[in-house]
């Protein structure tokens, strides 16, 4: 199993204050990576990395950033690499998902999430890329989604689904640029997951109703949960998959199957 092995490695998890982010961080630190978290609240950094070190025994550190802006980019960089004296694993799971229907959308709200979720990945890849280079290795995992591949049928998601279809050429595109440097780049596609923030959403929509209506879309039958992205996410930044850049692996129970 040394290809799944991440002992000796060191990794920046940007979004891995909670969710999908958190998951992703925890199952990294346990597969043997020094591994620190980043995200804007520092109050959620402190929640995420007591619950981790209750979780799995192992302490993670943290920095606070604004992923979409350059400069606190650039200082997470600088300080994780001063911590870890360099990173070999990024993985970005920020993002920002608000709903309105298309002829209602508030165009502030969609440049903010084209800010949070495109702007903020690129500018993460584009700073840690130049550090990784350095090293001639690196390997990024992005959080994406299937509605970068497929769209919803209800409304509201013209936002959401344009940003995770940029972020799926962006893994491309930076996977062609980056792979001469020894870096893969890959993307992780989920479909709705019941992350602690999302319980608070489908309880309102109706709870297990709603989650049996989700699942019955899925040929998995069942609701996606955050640890079903760790497995996909371990496996893209370790060795065994080091031939394997500018792919979206879709942990969505078959809905990209059928969708």
């Amino acid at each position: 199993m040394n290809m799944f092995d991440l002992s000796g490695k060191n990794a920046v998890i940007v979004g891995g204050a909670g969710g999908i982010g958190q998951a992703i961080a925890q199952g990294i630190a346990e597969a043997g990576a020094r591994t620190i978290i980043a995200s804007r609240s520092e109050e959620s950094l402190i929640r995420a990395q007591e619950e981790i070190k209750a979780a799995s025994g192992i302490e993670v550190g943290y920095e606070c950033v604004d992923a979409a802006n350059e400069e606190s980019v650039q200082k997470l960089v600088a300080n994780t690499v001063a911590t870890l004296g360099r990173v070999d694993i990024l993985v970005c799971a920020q993002g920002l998902n608000k709903k309105f229907p298309a002829e209602d959308f508030p165009m502030d709200v969609f440049r903010q999430m084209l800010e949070v979720n495109v702007v903020g990945v690129m500018l993460c890849c584009k700073h840690f890329g130049k550090h990784m280079m350095e090293n001639n290795y690196g390997k990024m995992v992005i959080l994406g989604s299937v509605r970068g591949k497929i769209a919803t049928r209800g409304a509201g998601n013209a936002a959401y689904c344009t940003t995770k279809g940029a972020v799926d050429m962006m893994t491309k595109q930076l996977a062609s640029e980056f792979g001469p440097h020894g870096i893969t780049v890959n993307t992780i596609g989920p479909t709705v997951t019941e992350t602690p923030m999302m319980t608070a959403v489908i309880e309102t929509r109706g709870g297990d109703e709603y989650r049996k209506q989700q699942a019955e879309q899925l040929p998995m039958r069942r609701m996606a949960k955050p640890e079903d992205c760790v497995g996909p996410a371990i496996f893209l930044a370790a060795p065994a998959s080091d031939f394997m850049t500018g792919n979206i692996l879709y942990p969505d129970g078959g809905l990209t199957a059928v969708g």
